[in-house]
């Protein structure tokens, strides 16, 4: 299993290299002058030129990408252009409370869609059933944007239950209540996806023969359920909370910019507002660095599920 991880990992070092290039590169795109951002709109041209040597923009592109790899390797984003503190620092200051957005929202979907897409598969077109995918197909369409909104019109501006926005740390019951509409915000979307390919899993499943020898067999509907069906069923399911983990990442910029919630999507949209692409362009690296992991997170668990998937990667060449 070791090897298979090492693969794995070592597979993933020439697509975070392929992000790290794409962004970057179209960053060195922009209009905008980083020395006459940094130096503000009074800058004498003699000052713009001096600072523009100073930062290496003079220098070819390959080896102003060589230079931010290297320096990334050892953990140095550079400094905001507007802010003058450590990007790196920045976003350690505010990544955490994206992840508790990510973590939490996807505990709620996991704990609901699971469940709800194995009961609908059971029993295919009841009232239970046709309600959950209706509820899966609003969940999908609606847009975050109003759906927060909505939230805190009737949750803290009617009922005033909850706060509208911002993240309050005197205390666990106040974290919790601040952090309440965003995860509810961002957990409808994986929720409904994650119900929809269970459904979709599970009735791929539930009519196969070896389910019906099971029953024939006298085994517990419980253990059929959970042994053979949602066993057999998990590999696509695992891809999609996969795949909705990775975006909730990306889907956490427009929640934190609703909720006024300090993460790392509201750095990044303060920080395109104010035209520190410095800023910018470390907040996409770490999204896209935390994607890739997800994805090898995802490839892992397909080898305890499927041993097969393993084989492939660890038989003797």
């Amino acid at each position: 299993m070791g090897k298979y991880i090492l693969k794995r990992m070592l597979m993933l070092i020439p697509v975070i290299l392929g992000v790290i290039f794409i962004v970057f590169f179209i960053m060195s795109l922009s209009p905008v002058n980083p020395a006459e951002v940094i130096l503000g709109d009074g800058a004498t041209e003699e000052s713009i030129a001096a600072k523009e040597e100073e930062l290496g923009l003079n220098d070819p592109f390959p080896v102003r990408f060589g230079n931010y790899v290297s320096d990334l390797l050892r953990g140095d984003m550079g400094i905001g252009w507007r802010t003058e503190i450590s990007v790196a620092e920045a976003i350690k200051q505010v990544l955490p409370n994206t992840l508790v957005l990510a973590f939490g929202s996807m505990i709620i979907a996991i704990a609901i869609g699971i469940p709800l897409g194995i009961f609908s598969a059971k029993h295919q077109n009841s009232i239970v059933d046709n309600l959950a995918m209706i509820l899966a197909l609003v969940g999908i369409s609606m847009p975050l944007f109003w759906l927060g909104l909505l939230l805190v019109i009737v949750f803290s501006v009617n009922l005033h239950w909850f706060p509208s926005s911002g993240f309050d740390k005197a205390s666990l019951m106040t974290m919790l209540k601040s952090a309440f509409l965003p995860i509810i915000t961002l957990a409808t979307l994986p929720t409904a996806m994650i119900t929809r390919m269970t459904r979709s899993s599970m009735l791929d499943i539930v009519r196969q023969d070896y389910i019906d020898t099971a029953r024939a067999k006298g085994v517990k509907e419980s253990i059929i359920t959970r042994k053979h069906m949602l066993k057999n069923a998990l590999i696509p399911i695992i891809t999609i909370i996969g795949l909705q983990f990775g975006t909730q990442l990306s889907g956490a910029i427009l929640t934190e910019t609703v909720f006024s919630w300090p993460g790392i999507g509201r750095l990044t949209i303060e920080s395109i507002k104010t035209k520190d692409q410095q800023t910018v362009l470390g907040c996409v690296v770490v999204i896209s660095l935390m994607f890739s992991l997800v994805n090898l997170i995802v490839d892992i668990l397909y080898a305890y599920v499927d041993p097969r998937i393993k084989a492939k990667y660890t038989k003797k060449r």
